[in-house]
């Protein structure tokens, strides 16, 4: 059974190679002599059936020729299906590359609605994307609109497709990254296409909410589709990313794992609201029991706590007071913390002397306060960025989402440096 200990420090940075895994790909993988992989930010993948093919998911935009061609070789009739796990780019970017006349495609409950909410804020979500992702893609320009896309079968719930002498169960397996999420299961070969349900990579914590932001995503309908597809009884699991993953007795001690660390997660943060411990408390001493320790490659079991406590209570943490409940943020009152503490400079002082005794995070908030007052002082952004600095290194490059946001942080600072 595989587990976090798989994986070396400084995973995170590695985890990026995963969306350029196909750049130097020469041809597809063969997963099984009839299912054949295209790697991309979230991968592609044909089945062959002896009356067509059927595509699960056609990767991003970008590459939708490159992902043409490396499948092509193996084609072996009309492509009848397509079948998007879910609503994201990278996973339908590439359609109209593939669609022929009489291919169907299908999508999960919600899909219009959520990629109808995921397009109308791309003024919002692009630039923090950017932020995230910009540095880890090196494109060097901002990617191809995505297509429209016009489902021809919407799955309620469950749907089965006969095609020859295969059968498909798509199956509604929500949470995991989007409200639509579908799992493939071919029920005679026992193989489970699952998405990103699981996120990028296997046995890890799942992404509650992400750092570019999206809708929640409800842990207990998390752990209700894992239930669902570890019911299956899957001897392959074919996932959006890297290599399949087999055998059945690896697949249900995994997903049992997964389950069990989940589900820990849960139950300290509900039994913590019950002490009456804030959220922040309870993220800065979260701990994984040993034993539940899983990859924090992508999400983290900290985050995860602060999703959670949201989920149940709401947005309003009390321990904030009057002020959450209005429009003016404490940030407004900067201004004056500054120049009662004498200056911005004063406080770049204060904030290397925390940083100096190791305590990274309160230096990092009084450069917060001095820079609302003086965004250009030399002296809080020299700190700022040796705090930031700092954190990477404590973080050790385990988890992407942090590396590129504290990457992200040093290069805005670099660049008003000078």
């Amino acid at each position: 059974m595989s587990d976090v200990k798989d994986a070396p420090a400084g995973a995170g940075p590695k985890l990026a190679g995963l969306v350029r895994s196909g750049d130097e790909q020469a041809e597809a993988i063969a997963v099984t002599d009839f299912i054949f992989q295209a790697n991309d930010i979230s991968n592609a993948y044909l089945v062959t059936t002896s009356q067509g093919d059927v595509m699960v998911n056609t990767g991003f935009m970008d590459n939708a020729e490159r992902t043409r061609r490396l499948l092509a070789p193996h084609r072996t009739g009309p492509l009848a299906f397509v079948i998007l796990t879910q609503s994201h780019a990278d996973h339908y970017g590439g359609l109209p590359e593939f669609l022929e006349e009489g291919t169907q495609v299908v999508g999960g409950p919600g899909f219009n609605e959520a990629l109808a909410d995921m397009t109308r804020l791309q003024p919002f979500f692009g630039p923090r994307s950017g932020k995230l992702w910009g540095s880890t893609l090196k494109r060097g320009s901002a990617p191809k609109a995505a297509p429209h896309v016009e489902l021809d079968i919407l799955v309620d719930r469950r749907l089965t497709i006969e095609l020859g002498g295969r059968t498909f169960e798509l199956i509604s397996t929500p949470e995991g990254e989007t409200v639509d999420a579908l799992t493939v299961w071919m029920p005679q070969e026992k193989i489970a296409f699952t998405g990103n349900v699981f996120g990028p990579v296997w046995l890890s914590m799942p992404f509650l909410n992400t750092l570019r932001g999206d809708k929640p995503r409800l842990v207990r309908n998390y752990l209700k589709s894992l239930e669902a597809i570890r019911n299956l009884g899957a001897e392959i699991v074919v996932t959006g990313h890297g290599e399949a993953i087999r055998g059945a007795a690896r697949i249900r001690a995994d997903l049992d794992k997964l389950h069990a660390a989940v589900s820990h997660v849960r139950d300290y943060t509900l039994d913590g609201m019950n002490a009456g411990r804030d959220v922040h408390t309870l993220m800065r001493e979260f701990a994984w029991p040993e034993g539940l320790e899983i990859g924090e490659f992508h999400g983290k079991g900290s985050w995860a706590v602060k999703s959670i406590w949201r989920e149940y209570s709401g947005w309003l943490h009390y321990e904030d007071g009057t002020s959450a409940l209005y429009g003016v943020p404490r940030s407004s009152v900067d201004a004056d913390l500054v120049e009662l503490a004498g200056g911005a400079a004063k406080l770049a002082q204060r904030a290397q002397a925390k940083l100096d005794g190791g305590a990274l995070l309160e230096a990092v908030h009084l450069t917060d306060i001095a820079l609302n007052a003086d965004a250009a002082n030399v002296d809080v952004l020299k700190v700022r960025k040796a705090a930031h600095e700092a954190l990477l290194a404590a973080s050790g490059g385990r988890n992407l989402s942090e590396t590129m946001w504290l990457r992200s942080e040093i290069a805005a600072m670099e660049a008003k440096l000078g």
